[in-house]
């Protein structure tokens, strides 16, 4: 079953079409004469801009020579590489186990000094125990019928957490209430990972923010998110992960994320909100 696009790779398909069909306009030039000129059908120009068609790389090149906009080629080919990059299937990332998932993470985690993490309904890997992670990657291995290299990947993903603890990192993490009864385990492990919660929460680099349950909204809730510097978005969904690297985009995630992080509680409050959690995994 082949895997549909996220509204951000079609917004993305649909903004190179729109730029294309922009430099013809410019120019003069119209989709019958672009079509003769590159000795391509008719309905090629009219797929194209209407992102039915992906170009290749020479289809963009003989667009904007025949546009009379070659120095502008490079740039859309650019664009078309980074769409082809934005989404990768899951099951091809993990297919050697998830270790290796894990470890192919720890460049981008070293070189990022701010990160900005939402998530809705799981405690971010970051600030995960090794029991939390464990029961986690387990069930993901089941489901996915992946290699089982289970201890293996949480013992990776602990090394991964050093970054909280070592140079000059910094965390800006959202989370939905929620997320703090999304249990995946017994409530003893749930108890311990939001204790260790809370005294994440309390380090010099770390601001963790609670969105309440009861909070008169003016953003909805969102798939998780992280956002590498102003580098990089990452998303996972169940069947890929996103990466979106186009400024605009990027931008735009930023946003969203100002946008969640003014509904959510800090500090003590914050903090207030884990204990009253922790409290209730116990009743």
């Amino acid at each position: 079953m082949p895997i549909e696009p996220t509204p951000a790779i079609g917004e993305a398909r649909a903004a190179l079409a729109a730029r294309l069909r922009e430099i013809r306009v410019d120019a003069g030039v119209t989709a019958i004469d672009l079509a003769r000129r590159a000795a391509w059908p008719r309905s090629k120009v009219s797929k194209i801009e209407h992102a039915r068609q992906t170009p290749t790389a020479d289809d963009i090149r003989v667009w904007c020579e025949h546009a009379g906009a070659l120095d502008q080629a490079a740039d859309l080919i650019a664009t078309r590489h980074a769409l082809e990059g934005m989404w990768v299937e899951l099951r091809r990332l993990q297919r050697t186990g998830l270790r290796h998932f894990q470890d192919s993470f720890v460049p981008l985690w070293e070189r990022t000094r701010q990160f900005r993490v939402y998530e809705a309904g799981v405690i971010p890997g970051l600030f995960q125990t090794s029991a939390y992670a464990r029961a986690r990657m387990r069930r993901i291995i089941e489901f996915n019928g992946i290699p089982d290299d289970l201890e293996q990947a949480v013992q990776a993903r602990m090394d991964r957490q050093r970054v909280v603890y070592t140079g000059d990192h910094t965390f800006a993490v959202v989370l939905e209430e929620n997320a703090l009864f999304a249990r995946i385990g017994d409530t003893n492990m749930m108890a311990a990972q939001l204790a260790h919660l809370i005294t994440i929460a309390v380090l010099p680099n770390v601001s963790l923010g609670i969105i309440p349950r009861d909070t008169d909204r003016t953003m909805w809730a969102s798939p998780g998110f992280w956002i590498y510097d102003d580098e990089r978005v990452i998303v996972e969904t169940p069947s890929a992960q996103l990466t979106i690297t186009q400024p605009r985009e990027v931008a735009l995630y930023a946003r969203t994320f100002v946008e969640l992080s003014s509904m959510a509680v800090v500090g003590s409050a914050a903090r207030r909100i884990i204990a009253d959690a922790i409290g209730q995994q116990a009743d």
